[in-house]
């Protein structure tokens, strides 16, 4: 599967940004999605993720409350609305496509494909 991230950019803090993955290739209600971001100096860390049919999901604590994350099937496309955004949210974000269990999906290392990554940078 491929995967395409965009909507990043520059946003005050308190803003809101919402970033879109759009999935082409193998049957996309076959993987758990991802996000994850990485800042500069930092290893990548995991944002939120969606089960793959979206009934299910998870958020890492510094953005439960702030981020959504959902997915529109028709569109085989996953979005993370991300509001009252912070400068300690500023990183490259990723999403990522993962055929292991739900159980494992919070690790980086059981994602397959990647997105490029959009900059997200929140000013203060």
């Amino acid at each position: 599967v491929q995967l395409q991230a965009s909507g990043g950019g520059l946003v005050q803090a308190g803003g809101s940004l919402k970033l879109s993955c759009e999935a082409s290739g193998r049957t996309y209600n076959n993987y758990v999605m991802g996000w994850f971001r990485q800042a500069p100096g930092k290893e990548r860390e995991f944002v939120a993720r969606s089960s793959r049919n979206g009934g299910t999901k998870d958020y890492t604590d510094s953005v439960k409350g702030r981020f959504t994350i959902s997915k529109d099937n028709a569109k085989n496309t996953d979005y993370l609305q991300m509001n009252n955004l912070k400068p300690e949210d500023t990183a490259v974000y990723y999403c990522a496509a993962s055929s292991f269990v739900w159980s494992a999906t919070r690790d980086a290392s059981y994602y397959r494909y990647w997105g490029q990554g959009t900059q997200v940078t929140v000013s203060s």
